[in-house]
């Protein structure tokens, strides 16, 4: 399995918003910058958050972009859909009919148990990242920083920061 990199750079532009909300937020020129990426694509992931209402703003190089609901409410599950799009990540092409041994389609009515175990392992996943709000992350993320990387981008983000309305 491998997730877009727009899924990482999503979850950390909401991280860090996370301490904004819920009236304040950073224009899409800043988000990029915070992590020295390309804002063409940043923009392309804000805009899909944006689509999935996961984020509020936009409208150009200096639009605001602020998190439209509690990060408490916002997971990780919601961050990778916005980005990657909800099709399964397995997609089962029926190879067991193919071949000298190929099944009959009418031998397969039941998924067999490689396509059925995939599944299995996709529903657990996405379980687990519906587990994940922005607000739990946020604090684990600030503790795996420490005080002194805390009061940078604190710093940081005071002198970049723009408040709603």
């Amino acid at each position: 399995m491998r997730i877009n990199k727009g899924v990482e750079w999503a979850g950390h532009a909401c991280a860090l918003l996370v301490p904004l909300w819920p009236d304040k937020g950073l224009s899409l020129s800043a988000l990029a910058e915070f992590h020295d990426l390309p804002e063409p694509y940043m923009a392309k992931q804000m805009q899909a958050l944006a689509r999935a209402g996961i984020v509020s703003g936009g409208r150009g190089r200096s639009g605001f972009y602020a998190l439209a609901r509690s990060p408490a409410e916002i997971t990780l599950l919601d961050i990778l859909l916005a980005v990657d799009g909800d099709e399964p990540m397995f997609r089962c092409s029926e190879i067991r009919q193919n071949g000298p041994c190929g099944s009959k389609p009418a031998e397969c009515k039941v998924p067999c148990n490689i396509a059925a175990g995939f599944w299995r392992a996709e529903e657990a996943y996405r379980a687990s990242l519906a587990q994940v709000n922005l607000a739990a992350l946020a604090g684990a993320v600030a503790a795996q920083l420490g005080p002194e990387k805390i009061a940078k981008a604190g710093e940081w983000i005071g002198a970049n920061v723009r408040s709603r309305g």
